[in-house]
């Protein structure tokens, strides 16, 4: 949870801002918003939202699942760069939080290409599967608790078609993952998560140095 890069000192990140962020006024607004929070810092970092948003296009995406919706900037920056037919299904048990996401979407005339499923993400993602949905997604984000994270990352799997993407957020966790002193739950959770992806051969790989970490796994 992270809501800029690491690694950078102030003068280059806001080099990198100036240079490559072309943030549409409403998500400036919603990234404003959520920073008068007391959990601030779970918003994804603005250039990761461009980053993300690129890669949708790219790819050509259509239909995007996210796990852990917050106050909803990742979804609308992804409902901004699909197509007019695009689907989105995000995921989150908050009411509060997915309340301000409801409003943007709403006030970016987006709403209606995104479904809300409000609840226990591991139930949702069953609900997807016993519903048919496998394999018709070409996008997945997770961004959720970290013990979960190898569960969601199965459900993923099975939900995102063959040439699929799954994008996994925090696998760098503050630089912590490689501090082998540091012991915490959600450290070694993640340490462990990224170490079996590593070894996944079920997936094309890059873990990538932006926002808190971000691992894009290719369902191949």
């Amino acid at each position: 949870m992270s809501n800029r890069s690491i690694g950078l000192d102030e003068p280059l990140y806001r080099y990198l801002l100036d240079h490559s962020l072309r943030e549409p006024a409403l998500l400036t607004e919603l990234r404003n918003e959520t920073a008068a929070l007391p959990e601030a810092n779970m918003q994804i970092a603005p250039e990761q939202g461009q980053y993300m948003a690129l890669l949708a296009k790219l790819m050509g995406a259509r239909r995007y699942l996210e796990i852990g919706t917050f106050t909803g900037y990742s979804a609308l920056a992804i409902a901004l760069a699909l197509p007019e037919d695009g689907e989105i299904v995000t995921l989150d048990k908050s009411a509060e939080w997915t309340a301000t996401a409801r409003r943007y979407w709403e006030r970016a005339g987006v709403a209606g290409r995104i479904r809300l499923e409000q609840g226990e993400a591991r139930d949702s993602l069953q609900a997807l599967e016993a519903a048919g949905e496998a394999g018709t997604f070409d996008l997945a984000f997770i961004d959720a608790d970290k013990t979960g994270y190898p569960g969601y990352f199965e459900h993923c799997l099975r939900l995102v078609r063959p040439g699929g993407l799954i994008l996994v957020d925090n696998t760098l966790w503050y630089g912590t993952v490689a501090n082998p002193d540091d012991t915490r739950t959600d450290t070694l959770a993640i340490r462990a998560f990224n170490e079996a992806l590593h070894h996944d051969d079920r997936i094309d790989l890059s873990l990538t140095p932006i926002g808190d970490g971000l691992t894009l796994a290719r369902r191949r």
